[in-house]
């Protein structure tokens, strides 16, 4: 009879664990995403993590690379064709509607952060299943929100302490000013089709803009020779952006003018940015070179238009989202550390049944008093516990033998010195307390 192997399971492709090595990394991304927002007045909104897909397909665009080939859309018990969130900032909008926000003092500014779900080939820095922190501002029309937004996105970077940074920005238009521009961009690439990649030549005839997005080293080749939509702003685009760039010149926000930046979403208007580091490699051999490298942290803009199309109703707004991950790498690779969640100050050794039960009481009024503690209950060898007192880098070791839990005292030993004494469990909490200070 042939021996069944036994099946081992695996976290699925584009997916990871976030392990509690990593999880200092998260915690300081998720408090300076949280500190920065709420300096600036944004609120904090969960949406759900599944949607009506055609909300997506309404709000991105059908022909998008998100909705034709990236979300993960299934049928519910009842019948509704759902999608996970690909994006966050339909979802925002759709809530924003829905709750009556429009009803609130304008503008309304939130902020979310969460998993969002698109299934694309996995590289560095981006998963199936990644995370973003978004950034939204809804109600108002002004170019002042455009520059806070990106002020707000820098300041979480270098909250961080990353260095390096660099904001590409430019403007898409409007429906008034983009069919003039859209006629041009189809006309330059009518006569050179056949050096366009599969998809875009397909995007040719459904979103010409979107050839400007496409990531192909041929098709990147002929973009640098394409209109430049920044040509053919009319005034009202015009004005919004030359005031985003007075406002960013206002507080010294180093940027750069892409004119062939898009963004990879159809309800984009006028400005669009995208952040990114730039991390300098030494490349060769006895002849060596510095190659620079530009790694996109996230970007938003202005969607104007997405409340018509989405809900029919007039309410302009600007946004962006960061990619987590993308973070977090880059904190790695700039040696930028973040302090361990947990670091026990006092570390309970336990000697026999008795001593174990009281320990386990001890343990609650240490951590109800706000001291940390560590312990290794499992262990009954003193040698193997203060092993573990060691390694836990426990300022203070508390050892609790029989005799000591009978008469109520406790040993207090400072594990640098090796001092200890013997004191009181009355008076434990106040030395304890002072010992910790110093």
């Amino acid at each position: 009879m042939a021996t069944q192997v036994k099946k081992t399971f695996q976290s699925p492709k584009g997916t990871f664990d976030i392990l509690p090595d990593d999880q200092k990394y998260w915690e300081k991304v998720r408090k300076a995403v949280k500190h920065v927002a709420l300096s600036y007045g944004f609120e904090r909104i969960d949406i759900p993590m599944f949607e009506h897909a055609d909300l997506y397909s309404t709000a991105i665009g059908q022909s998008t690379d998100i909705v034709e080939k990236e979300m993960y859309t299934f049928r519910s018990k009842g019948g509704d064709l759902l999608a996970l969130r690909p994006e966050g900032t339909a979802g925002v909008m759709r809530s924003y509607v829905e709750n009556g926000m429009l009803n609130l003092p304008q503008p309304v500014k939130l902020y979310y952060v969460g998993p969002m779900f698109r299934y694309e080939q996995p590289q560095a820095g981006r998963y199936r299943q990644h995370h973003q922190a978004g950034f939204e501002v809804l109600g108002d029309q002004d170019a002042v929100y455009d520059a806070q937004v990106i002020i707000a996105f820098l300041a979480v970077a270098q909250e961080l302490g990353m260095k390096n940074l660099r904001v590409e920005i430019n403007s898409i238009g409007c429906p008034k000013c983009r069919p003039a521009f859209r006629t041009q961009l189809v006309r330059f690439y009518k006569t050179r089709v056949a050096k366009l990649c599969k998809d875009c030549k397909r995007r040719l005839k459904d979103n010409p803009l979107r050839l400007l997005d496409c990531k192909e080293e041929k098709c990147e080749q002929l973009k640098a020779y394409a209109p430049n939509l920044i040509d053919h702003l009319c005034e009202e685009c015009h004005n919004h952006f030359k005031l985003v760039f007075e406002y960013l010149d206002e507080l010294e926000i180093p940027y750069a003018l892409n004119p062939h930046l898009v963004r990879g979403l159809d309800y984009y208007t006028k400005t669009v940015f995208e952040v990114f580091v730039e991390d300098e490699h030494v490349e060769g051999g006895s002849e060596k070179t510095h190659q620079r490298s530009k790694l996109a942290l996230g970007g938003g803009g202005r969607y104007d238009q997405l409340a018509k199309t989405l809900a029919g109703k007039d309410i302009p707004s600007v946004g962006a989202a960061i990619g987590m991950e993308r973070l977090i790498g880059v904190m790695k690779r700039q040696n930028i550390k973040a302090t361990p969640l947990y670091k026990p100050e006092v570390f309970l050794v336990q000697l026999g049944a008795f001593s174990k039960k009281k320990c386990l009481r001890l343990f609650e009024d240490l951590r109800v008093h706000g001291i940390t503690v560590a312990e290794s209950f499992g262990k009954d060898s003193i040698k193997a516990q203060l092993r573990s007192a060691d390694r836990s880098a426990a300022k203070i070791a508390l050892i609790l033998g029989h005799k000591e839990a009978i008469d109520g005292m406790i040993i207090v030993r400072e594990m640098d010195s090796g001092a200890q004494e013997s004191i009181s469990m009355e008076k434990l909490i106040k030395v304890l307390k002072e010992k910790l200070k110093k």
